[in-house]
């Protein structure tokens, strides 16, 4: 599989690209760059929207518009508007921060959370605890939280059709498989699935329609691999970015898979050498992805 820049973006830290059937576009965030971006595929029509604050993820809404996780605030959000705070999950938690966001099948919204690793002025700021964990918030607004504040760097949240849900902790390079229970909206039995995968590290994912984990490896990964939901290694596709950091499938028959990539804590002379670092790339894979559900508000 052979992967081509589709955007030179130059995102600071590109993330949590998702794609909307209805418009045939991308949407995706850079946190570090404070913006929400908006690519139409069949045309390259690029849009972007600054953010108040650092934008950490993104989802689609069943009546229009997107719920956006800031760095402390999940709000809702329609291109050209303004940001209206829906939930916070952890308002006693002031030196932590929002990062993985993602809609479940259920049409409730999970986010995740880690020692913040920003300063203001989006510089990195050292990290000397684990201190993240997993919510679901609903419709209502009402945040839940599903485990413990025990995980370092909060990434990757999908939810395979034999009821698992699958997450990773990038600072432990290891991803979790839980047993999902959908009506009880509850997961539980945590396991490695994947340990010390010496390629980078876990960042973002996406699953296809064989319930295969699409894992972009971030820190110098250059790479996704992809993983069986019990963790066994089924391939990996090779990137000409280093830090790939969070993937979808799209296009119009779901086979395209998109990843978005960093350019954060990368050198001036790493990045004179290697420009394509922060851009959006495209992998056509022959195998379909799922399509991304929307949050039920």
């Amino acid at each position: 599989m052979q992967a081509t820049v589709l955007l030179d973006a130059r995102d600071i830290v590109g993330e949590s690209i998702i794609w909307s059937g209805d418009e045939q576009a991308l949407y995706w965030v850079d946190i570090g760059g404070r913006r929400i971006h908006r690519l139409e595929i069949d045309n390259g029509r690029h849009e972007t929207w600054p953010t108040p604050d650092f934008p950490t993820s993104i989802g689609m809404r069943r009546d229009g518009g997107f719920i956006v996780g800031l760095t402390r605030e999940v709000c809702l959000w329609t291109p050209g508007g303004g940001f209206d705070r829906f939930a916070v999950p952890e308002p006693d938690r002031p030196d932590n921060r929002l990062n993985e966001g993602r809609v479940a099948p259920d049409g409730s919204f999970w986010v995740s959370t880690m020692q913040n690793n920003l300063h203001p002025d989006g510089s990195p700021k050292a990290m000397d605890s684990h201190v993240g964990a997993v919510y679901r918030i609903d419709p209502t607004g009402t945040a839940t939280q599903l485990t413990p504040n025990e995980y370092g760097i909060t990434n990757t949240m999908a939810w395979t059709s034999g009821n698992r849900f699958l997450f990773a902790d990038t600072l432990a390079n290891e991803i979790y498989a839980f047993d999902y229970d959908q009506a009880a909206r509850t997961i539980a039995n945590r396991r490695i699935i994947v340990q010390g995968f010496e390629r980078g590290l876990p960042d973002g994912s996406c699953l296809d329609s064989e319930d295969a984990l699409w894992n972009c490896r971030v820190v110098g990964g250059a790479a996704v691999a992809r993983f069986s939901e019990t963790g066994e290694q089924l391939g990996l596709v090779e990137l000409p970015v280093s830090w790939p950091t969070s993937c979808t499938f799209g296009g119009q028959d779901l086979t395209t898979l998109y990843v978005t990539s960093a350019r954060f804590t990368l050198t001036p002379e790493h990045l004179a050498a290697h420009p394509e670092e922060g851009s959006v790339l495209a992998v056509a894979t022959g195998i379909r992805g799922v399509p991304e559900p929307k949050f039920a508000y």
